[in-house]
């Protein structure tokens, strides 16, 4: 597990980027829930940290791709792939993320 963040730091409309092997952005989301993606659109490798966030969809702030931060799926093109999204964990005040990752749906 990568320590991300406290908790008490990460506000519903915060996204926090964790660096290692791949970039992971661990995004906190309107109804404050917690949510971790591979940081690149699968369309043309730009990170999703810069893009919008409505609801549970993230918006690539290049080509208008759309993600479901639950599951990965793509839900708007041009991209294709999902992205892999990474379980998150809050342990004693602190945000984690397990960069495992499995495919999206």
């Amino acid at each position: 597990m990568i320590p991300v963040c406290p908790r008490s730091e990460l506000k519903p409309g915060d996204v926090r980027v964790v660096a290692g092997e791949f970039p992971i952005a661990v995004f906190c989301t309107e109804d404050d829930q917690l949510y971790a993606v591979d940081d690149r659109c699968t369309h043309q490798e730009t990170p999703l940290s810069d893009g919008w966030v409505e609801g549970h969809i993230v918006e690539c702030p290049l080509h208008e791709s759309c993600f479901d931060l639950r599951t990965g799926a793509v839900t708007g093109p041009p991209a294709k792939l999902p992205v892999r999204t990474h379980e998150v964990r809050v342990v004693e005040g602190v945000v984690y993320v397990n960069a495992s990752g499995v495919p999206g749906a």
